[in-house]
């Protein structure tokens, strides 16, 4: 197993789309199923292009398994849609883009690195846990589908 990990380009977007997409299918049974599973490649294309967000590709002996979104605010980095293929899953790429979202941080000068989760899905919480974060607040937000979710607000200090 070979990990690498690129920052995204323009003609990658398809790709993180399709990764996102692959890795969220199971969340479509929710109770309050997730937005992923509708949210365009028109959407990541305008964020890129437009430079509110970023995005990486992992990729395991070269075939890509993973994708990560973030964004860069004053003094933090905000992550979200953390992907990995379910045939990927239990062989350490969410921590490896997790690590990599780290040194891109500290490598910004940003002091923290934040993320939602879904309060029901405690493996993801259990997760960011195990590499440092801490969930600092309980809120309930409404996602692009206009439906509320619990979620815990967690938080890294770098």
């Amino acid at each position: 197993m070979t990990i690498t990990i690129e920052l995204g380009k323009e003609t990658d977007v398809p790709l993180a789309h399709q990764l996102m997409i692959e890795a969220f299918e199971e969340y479509r049974t929710l109770e309050v199923p997730s937005s992923v599973i509708t949210e365009p490649v028109e959407l990541l294309h305008k964020n890129f292009q437009d430079g509110t967000e970023k995005f990486i590709i992992c990729y395991d002996s070269d075939q890509p398994l993973g994708s990560a979104r973030f964004k860069l605010y004053e003094d933090s980095l905000y992550f979200s849609r953390v992907s990995v293929s379910p045939r990927a899953r239990g062989k350490g790429l969410a921590k490896a883009m997790l690590h990599w979202l780290e040194a891109y941080a500290c490598e910004h000068g940003k002091s923290k690195m934040e993320c939602k989760v879904r309060s029901a899905l405690q493996s993801n919480i259990r997760l960011y846990e195990s590499v440092g974060f801490s969930i600092i607040k309980k809120e309930i937000i409404v996602n692009p589908n206009g439906l509320e979710v619990k979620t815990g607000y967690m938080v890294k200090v770098l």
